[in-house]
C-alpha cells in the first residue's frame, strides 16, 4: 500500500506526531500504527527507509512528502 493511501486511516495523533518530529526514528507504537493502517514498514515502498537500532526511519523522500503535508501542500502522487 502507498503511503498516500495509509496515511488518512492514520489517528489524528499518529500523523501529528510524524509531521512534529519529521526525520526522526519513529516510535514502535506510530510504527504499529502504520503498520495497522495498511503500511508494510517491512517492505521495499519507496517511503520506506533504514531500520536498525535507533528504530524505522522514513526514506529521504517520505520526508520530504511529509513536509509538504505539514505545510498545506498536496504532494505528488507516487
Amino acid at each position: 500500500m502507498t503511503m498516500e493511501q495509509w496515511w488518512p486511516r492514520l489517528k489524528p495523533s499518529a500523523r501529528e506526531w510524524l509531521i512534529a518530529n519529521n526525520g526522526d526514528a519513529v516510535p514502535a507504537e506510530v510504527v504499529a500504527e502504520i503498520t495497522n493502517a495498511g503500511g508494510d514498514v517491512a517492505g521495499d515502498a519507496w517511503w520506506v527507509g533504514q531500520s536498525g537500532p535507533s528504530g524505522f526511519h522514513f526514506s529521504d523522500e517520505a520526508v520530504d512528502w511529509i513536509e509538504a503535508v505539514a505545510n498545506g501542500e498536496t504532494p505528488e502522487p507516487r
